[in-house]
């Protein structure tokens, strides 16, 4: 079979790769990404290894180029796409790139420096200015009363001793949420003997470190004494607060004022060649970094692999072993041969033999990558097991489909993932980062043909936005039944609701050509007769489902060799199933087949004689369906539970007896092998005859209790699962049922009264407007994507465990080969 359909041949081989191309012969086995090597190292430490002084070095690389690229984001620029193909450096390219890297790290720590220190100045600068600004104001002036000059001082000198002590000033500048603090401190602590004044500045000023412009409390405070200026000044410390020298005399402040306005503008200019060179710097950094990042990657991959491979004895190779396809073989020796024929030696691949399990390898394309996703959900498939995911193409769609059947419906969905499929190859639509619109994307395929399906079970239904379309004639005349039965208007004023009777001749033509006849719509039973039909066709997709699920697992077995599965699991499993269930799917289509309108009224019920079935009875009152009934009916059940034992003993015994053959066969050989050794001095026959024989050790690790454990579990599993699995297919009545009453309470709720208002008022375009937004808006939030995900969760549960379990086991694990793809993303 094809490997979509089983997985891929994957085998084990081994590489001899000369030392001197060992690097470039890994890099080019990345680059095709055909292998996956095995770590023949596992019990050295990863600090002991023969290239782990080269991954430190790419991790240090590594390191510096997160400290650039942080550096160009701050600026608020951008990396560009690393271009496509590069490949992995040569290793004497490390030390250049390493110096390049740290170079341009260096460069920018030291401008960035200076430019923290030039905005620092700047800030302080300006500071500066905003407090000797503050002392032209009122606050000062309201010091000077009774026309004094500004010589003059803000307090008389006192008399006495204290006579040469005069009024001295501390000002600066404080964050604003500190200022109402510092202001009570400073009173209480000097006990009222100063003079503060706290103002905003008028213009927000750009802070050094964020560069976000803030407002800052600038303070004047006048004191009298040393002492209390030692207090206020370790005070200030404890605030952090930024203090300046204040010049008491007006022109002196005048020229301070404009010095620093001098000096601010002399930075400014600083800060602009900085900030050039700073641009410079940056720029070269985006040109650089992202093929820098590209190669640096591969080339850590690529010490990273090396570090699995051992070392032959004479050190002139490194051995490595890796899982491959098969088929990949003659690719991979041609990419070996080529990469290290400068070395002079080339590399050699040759196959091994291997008792683990290989991984598994199965193929995907845009179109199978989701089903096979929705597969390996469950479990990934053991090494060349039948695999579900070709078929889950057509079932998944379809049971999500019963489920949501609905022409309207289905087409939006399908409309939907269209527009997906066309615009794939689109790099704003692959690169978008949205959660939830990635995984609407990736499922693109399904999604269509979910909506596809939906559509054509929606025609089946009949169904389009819960309103049914009228594409065939109908089977049913209703002239015919008016005509024969004599209506009078006085009947019809009595009798609300008519009846259609199939039996007279005309009412009924034939059968609807696709789909349910729309005049159901207009019936009041309509609802029981899409329940019965709905609940049977349920049972009938469900019991084929699992029986389609059973036959795979034949394929199984003959791949595998257990040929004696076929006959003590697979055959009881399918009489077991079709001896009971199928009977039911039997007596539902041949109940549609023989009995007509006619004899509708005395049909025998399936239910009863189903029940019947397993009591060994009969109900007088349900008359059989086809002679012999009753017989046919306690053959089935006496033959399935027959089966039970078969499936529950059978392959434990037969395990058992092929056990104890081998164990004879052995001591056979075992006694032949000392015959001849009695004989013979040459005692090499004995090696060579265990080496014929590798399962002999295998087969000793037999336990029949464990086996028997198993086969117990498993016959309880499938006689039980039989039973609530085929129940469990009845969400497909219960879901397409909840899915056409929503449908239904939507129209009429909304679009019918919206209708009904737009008659009454006149005015029906204004009406609708609003009632259709409503209409639409309620559609898509409940109906496609509630109800969606509800019937996709549906059918993922029928299929992982009605259908898998009944041949797939999901205990391997997937091949995930040596590639630089990730890389180049």
């Amino acid at each position: 079979m094809g490997s979509m359909f089983r997985s891929e041949e994957v085998s084990l081989a081994q590489l001899f790769l000369p030392t001197a191309a060992a690097y470039t012969c890994v890099s080019q086995l990345g680059e095709l990404g055909l292998v996956e090597f095995r770590d023949l190292n596992a019990s050295v430490s990863a600090f002991q290894r023969r290239f782990v002084v080269d991954v430190r070095r790419c991790e240090e690389l590594e390191k510096t180029f997160t400290f650039l690229q942080e550096e160009v984001r701050r600026a608020g620029l951008a990396l560009p796409p690393p271009e496509g193909g590069l490949p992995a450096p040569p290793p004497r390219d490390l030390l250049r790139i390493q110096e390049e890297s740290d170079r341009l790290a260096q460069e920018l720590r030291d401008v960035r420096g200076n430019e923290q220190a030039l905005r620092a100045q700047l800030h302080k600068l300006q500071l500066h200015a905003a407090v000797l600004g503050q002392g032209q104001g009122p606050s000062l002036a309201a010091t000077h009363t009774d026309g004094s000059s500004e010589r003059t001082p803000l307090l008389q000198p006192p008399k006495g001793p204290h006579q040469d002590l005069r009024v001295n000033f501390v000002a600066g500048a404080v964050e604003p949420h500190k200022a109402a603090a510092l202001e009570r401190l400073l009173w209480r602590a000097c006990r009222g003997f100063l003079i503060a004044s706290f103002r905003e500045t008028e213009q927000q000023l750009e802070d050094p470190v964020t560069g976000e412009p803030a407002t800052w409390m600038t303070f004047l405070i006048s004191y009298w004494g040393e002492q209390i200026g030692q207090k206020i000044r370790k005070i200030t410390d404890c605030f952090h607060c930024h203090v300046f020298p204040f010049e008491e005399q007006e022109e002196a402040r005048q020229g301070a004022l404009q010095q620093l306005q001098q000096q601010s503008q002399e930075l400014r200019e600083v800060l602009g060649e900085t900030e050039r060179f700073l641009n410079q710097v940056l720029g070269r950094v985006q040109r650089l970094l992202p093929p820098w990042q590209v190669q640096i990657r591969k080339m850590k991959a690529v010490y990273l692999a090396l570090n699995q491979c051992s070392v032959s004895a004479t050190y002139k190779c490194l051995i490595a072993e890796a899982w491959c396809a098969t088929r990949d073989l003659p690719a991979v020796q041609q990419a070996l041969h080529d990469s290290s024929s400068e070395a002079g030696v080339s590399a050699v691949v040759h196959r091994i033999p291997c008792r683990d399990m290989p991984p598994t390898l199965i193929r995907t394309t845009r179109f199978t990558a989701s089903f096979q996703a929705i597969v390996d959900a469950y479990g990934v498939g053991r090494y060349q097991e039948v695999n579900p995911a070709p078929y889950t193409i057509i079932t998944f769609p379809f049971l999500f489909a019963v489920m949501f059947g609905d022409v309207g419906h289905g087409l939006l969905m399908f409309l939907f993932a269209l527009a997906m499929v066309l615009a794939e190859d689109r790099p704003a639509i692959k690169t978008a980062k949205n959660e939830i619109w990635q995984t609407f994307f990736g499922g693109r395929y399904l999604l269509l043909l979910m909506g596809l399906f939906s559509v054509y079970t929606g025609f089946i239904y009949n169904e389009c936005f819960s309103r049914a379309t009228v594409i065939f004639p109908s089977g049913w005349s209703v002239a015919a039944m008016a005509n024969q039965s004599g209506w009078s208007d006085k009947f019809l004023a009595n009798h609300p609701l008519l009846s259609l009777d199939p039996n007279i001749t005309g009412v009924f033509l034939g059968p609807y050509p696709f789909g349910i006849d729309p005049i159901w719509s207009l019936a009041v039973n309509h609802l029981t007769f899409l329940n019965s039909f709905k609940m049977k066709m349920s049972v009938i997709l469900g019991v084929t489902h699992m029986a389609f699920g059973v036959v795979l697992g034949v394929f199984n077995h003959i791949h595998f060799g257990q040929w004696h599965r076929l006959v003590l699991e697979t055959l009881p499993e399918l009489v077991f199933l079709l001896g009971l269930f199928g009977y039911l799917v039997f007596m539902v289509i041949y109940k549609w087949l023989r009995v007509s309108a006619a004899g509708a009224a005395s049909a025998p019920s399936i239910l009863i004689h189903f029940i019947n079935m397993f009591l060994f009875s009969r109900s007088p009152t349900n008359r059989p369906l086809f002679p012999g009934q009753e017989v046919v009916q306690s053959a089935l059940v006496v033959l399935a539970l027959a089966t039970v034992p078969v499936l529950l003993l059978g392959t434990p015994l037969f395990l058992r007896w092929n056990h104890n053959r081998h164990l004879r066969r052995a001591g056979q050989l075992q006694d032949e092998v000392k015959t001849g050794l009695l004989d013979s001095p040459d005692a090499r026959g004995s090696d060579e005859e265990k080496a014929e024989h590798p399962g002999d050790q295998e087969e000793a690790k037999f336990v029949l209790s464990e086996v028997f454990m198993h086969q117990a579990i498993h016959t309880i599993e499938f006689c039980l699962g039989c039973i609530s699995n085929t129940a469990s297919y009845l969400r497909l009545w219960a879901l397409s049922l909840a899915h056409a009453q929503l449908s239904e309470v939507l129209w009429a709720m909304v679009m019918r009264i919206g209708l009904g208002m737009g008659r009454e008022m006149g005015v029906v375009a204004l009406v609708l407007v609003p009632v259709f937004a409503a209409f639409a808006v309620l559609t898509v939030a409940i109906l496609l994507v509630m109800e969606g995900l509800s019937a996709f969760l549906h059918a993922l549960r029928l299929h992982w465990v009605e259908f898998q379990n009944k041949f797939y086991s999901g205990t391997g694990y997937k091949l995930n080969p040596f590639t630089f793809s990730m890389e180049d993303q």
